[in-house]
């Protein structure tokens, strides 16, 4: 069995909000926490985004509501009553106050919350909180995924568990999806803060799966102290690790994905060009059909490459597929299409990128689109 951070208890259940599998889970800490939170910025964002900054903003958290089948987004007023009553039903379940409840929802957008199922099913909750249940939290918390994505890691006395769910709609702009964190290490909330914003800025905000920032977009860390001291950079240096793999495994599961796709940029003016350049390939509907189709039409990188807003020296500019290189210094490169077509056979696509001799470099991940990805989405709320 998996170790998970001291203090934690969370419970799972099925509340009826859409089928009979689970959608409502309570992450819950039996001291207050330390708490460190990042959201999207889309405009429309949902009525439990806009409760969760509130309730984060001084720093600290004892739980974390979340339901899945119904993101309650562009529900107007009542969508924000229907989610504070969540909080406060929860609250009073925990006998804490509602301000350190965090909310979020996540599924379809514009549908009313059936608030009143998850009202019924919150009181009794608090007897259901088991140790050993984060795991379980990790599927409830699903919706389109194929997968639950949970990791666990140590570092010495300290645990950091995390869990993450997205597939389709991903390109996180200051968050991503949903993602929850929990630590027992001690740990003050502005420094939570600064290591969570540095850890997403290289993992959850460089994933894209189709371009799309969605409505709910959270990511919220949580750290008791009931472990004890950390080296803070030993621990910065896993929850970035942590991240890195959930944001991969976000992309590996993309809606109806086959591949997975990391594109590294290296030789850029600075690290924000070469992010932007590495997000454009890997949101190019060209780019990612070729991908898909196994098709080593690496045109299709150049064209994008040579769209960019920022100055490239063409003639300075190499790519290559894993190690097989189709562009080299301006110029293209050997052809060698069968090794090509060999490596795009893999669901692991490593593209890579040198725009020069600059000190710019990022990675960003994404996946391929095909048919299942039109369908998915095509028959999302029917």
């Amino acid at each position: 069995m998996n170790t998970f951070p001291k203090g934690f208890m969370s419970c799972s259940i099925n509340a009826g909000i859409k089928d009979n599998t689970l959608d409502f889970t309570i992450l819950y800490s039996k001291v207050r926490a330390s708490a460190a939170a990042m959201f999207t910025k889309n405009q429309f964002c949902g009525a439990p985004v806009v409760i969760g900054k509130q309730n984060a903003a001084d720093g600290y958290l004892q739980a974390i509501a979340v339901n899945s089948k119904n993101a309650n987004v562009a529900t107007g007023d009542k969508g924000l009553k229907d989610a504070q009553k969540v909080t406060e039903a929860v609250a009073k379940e925990l006998s804490i106050d509602s301000r350190d409840v965090l909310p979020s929802s996540t599924g379809v957008i514009g549908v009313p919350l059936p608030v009143e199922k998850i009202l019924t099913s919150i009181p009794g909750l608090k007897n259901q909180l088991t140790e050993n249940g984060l795991e379980q939290s990790a599927k409830a918390i699903m919706t389109t995924d194929t997968y639950p994505k949970f990791r666990t890691r140590k570092i010495g006395n300290v645990t950091i568990s995390a869990m993450a769910k997205g597939s389709g709609m991903i390109e996180p702009n200051m968050a991503t999806m949903l993602s929850y964190i929990l630590t027992d290490a001690a740990i003050e909330p502005a420094q939570l803060q600064k290591m969570l914003k540095n850890a997403v800025d290289v993992s959850f905000n460089s994933v894209s799966v189709d371009g799309d920032t969605s409505t709910s977009d959270t990511v919220v860390a949580m750290a008791n102290g009931l472990a004890g001291k950390v080296d803070l950079v030993e621990f910065e240096a896993v929850l970035t690790d942590l991240c890195i793999e959930l944001a991969k495994e976000i992309a590996r599961d993309g809606e109806g994905a086959t591949k997975l796709v990391e594109v590294q940029v290296t030789g850029a003016d600075d690290h924000v060009i070469a992010k932007k350049i590495g997000k454009s390939i890997i949101n190019s509907p060209l780019v990612k059909t070729a991908i898909f189709g196994e098709d080593p039409n690496w045109g299709r990188i150049m064209s994008t490459i040579g769209n960019s807003e920022h100055q490239v020296n063409t003639g300075a500019v190499s790519v290559s597929f894993g190690d097989v290189y189709v562009f080299k210094n301006g110029a293209p490169a050997e052809d060698k299409r069968t090794e090509l077509e060999e490596y795009l056979k893999t669901n692991e696509v490593l593209i890579k990128i040198s725009l020069g001799d600059g000190q710019g470099s990022s990675t960003v991940w994404g996946c391929d689109l095909s048919y299942d990805y039109v369908k998915i989405n095509g028959e999302y709320t029917t």
